[in-house]
């Protein structure tokens, strides 16, 4: 791949990268409302059990059209299940109500889908912040079963070959959270990977102790060990020393690194007054956003110009990646 094609690629990965975000966040968030309506549909046609005559007093009858519900995670299509009754009966979904449209607590659907993980007392907070504390029928048998259902498609998802896959780019990030998770330093490394069509994807996910270098290391030989046989052309990460020192470690010299622009912003401004740190703001994004790298450096020299000499310890911070 020539270089204008990086630059493409490069660019269609800023555009879509916060639909992508958006997209897997949805994509959880369904399917853990579907598995927990199924859960919940299973119990209740336990609980009837059988008449006189051995017969289910309460049987499946396929399923609801699909409906919206607007959740912190964007607009969720669901189907609910539909219930027949021998004799008087009605089933409705006590998570789903027939007539929601709107989760009562939308404000609070994504950092508990984002913060909370697969445990038993955790998965009942993050469904009840998508349908309201009302919803009975989070028992914690369905709760249980649920959890279990996640944790076979997580590991699922760690065995899936990467023989065939030939990255591009990788953005690596350590993501750290305000609840614990077993220690104090206990952090989430993930890389996101773009493929040479320019397709996204969720490379590897798993826990590390802060961000180190040997945690960075067990991430990138688990992902040889699922059949990657090739590094990236260009890895993007923040400052943090530990995923940089793994790389080289790993690969040598043979993957381009680059700092990322969002991390780096934010160290440039630090250093700057807040009068004037809309502008350079704009000036920075100059640099990242242009078209072409000719542009792009006459951007960078328009920001030493006006900034250097006033703002010497900004300046180096940007001159330095």
């Amino acid at each position: 791949m020539n270089n204008d094609g990086m630059i493409e690629l490069a660019e269609r990965a800023k555009d879509e990268g916060r639909s992508l975000l958006d997209g897997v966040i949805r994509q959880g968030a369904q399917k853990i409302l579907q598995a927990a309506l199924e859960l919940e549909i299973e119990e209740h046609l336990a609980a009837m059990g059988v008449g006189a005559d051995g017969r289910r007093l309460a049987v499946r009858n396929g399923r609801l059209p699909s409906r919206e519900i607007l959740t912190g995670a964007g607009a969720l299509a669901v189907e609910v299940p539909r219930v027949r009754h021998r004799g008087e009966g009605e089933w409705s979904s006590a998570i789903l109500p027939k007539y929601l449209r709107k989760a009562p607590s939308v404000e609070g659907l994504v950092p508990l889908l984002y913060l909370h993980g697969i445990s038993t007392g955790q998965m009942a907070e993050a469904l009840e912040a998508l349908v309201g504390a009302s919803a009975r029928g989070l028992s914690a048998t369905t709760v249980t079963r649920l959890t279990q259902c996640w944790e076979a498609e997580h590991r699922q998802w760690h065995q899936q070959s990467l023989a065939k896959k030939r990255y591009v780019y990788w953005w690596v990030d350590g993501i750290h959270f305000r609840v614990r998770l077993g220690g104090d330093n206990v952090c989430i490394l993930v890389i996101m990977g773009a493929l040479e069509d320019g397709t996204k994807e969720l490379v590897a996910v798993r826990d590390g102790y802060r961000e180190s270098k040997e945690s960075w290391l067990e991430v990138l030989r688990e992902m040889e060990s699922r059949g990657l046989s090739a590094p990236p052309k260009l890895a993007v990460g923040d400052g943090a020393l530990g995923f940089w020192g793994a790389l080289e470690e790993k690969y040598g010299e043979a993957v381009a690194t680059q700092r990322c622009w969002v991390h780096k912003t934010a160290n440039v401004l630090d250093k700057m007054p807040k009068s004037v740190q809309p502008r350079a703001k704009q000036m920075i994004h100059e640099m990242y956003l242009a078209p072409s790298r000719q542009k792009a450096v006459a951007a960078y020299e328009n920001f030493r110009g006006t900034f250097a000499a006033k703002y010497p310890a900004a300046w180096k911070c940007l001159e330095k990646d």
